[in-house]
């Protein structure tokens, strides 16, 4: 007796489609990154990539942690804008 194939296909179909576009949406985001100001870009990066909170960030970069507030806003409004572009593009 040979087993039915049928059930593995359907459970396995789509999984390359969601990895092609997976790759396609982190290759914009790279790209909307990139577009940033170095300091946009460095400030996003404490935040997220090393996981800083924004009084960490504050006393790292020697500046009130309103400021940092302010400036994390306004990156994040920058790269989703940035990002909402080339996600049309493609």
């Amino acid at each position: 007796m040979r087993p039915d194939p049928t059930s593995t296909i359907e459970f396995r179909e789509g999984e390359e489609d969601a990895a092609v576009l997976a790759a396609v949406e982190l290759a914009d985001l790279h790209e909307a990154l990139k577009a940033l100001s170095e300091r946009d870009r460095r400030l996003l990066e404490m935040r997220y990539e090393e996981d800083l909170t924004q009084s960490t960030i504050a006393r790292r970069l020697e500046i009130p942690e309103g400021t940092v507030k302010v400036r994390l806003h306004r990156a994040r409004a920058k790269l989703r804008l940035l990002y909402a572009g080339a996600s049309v593009a493609t």
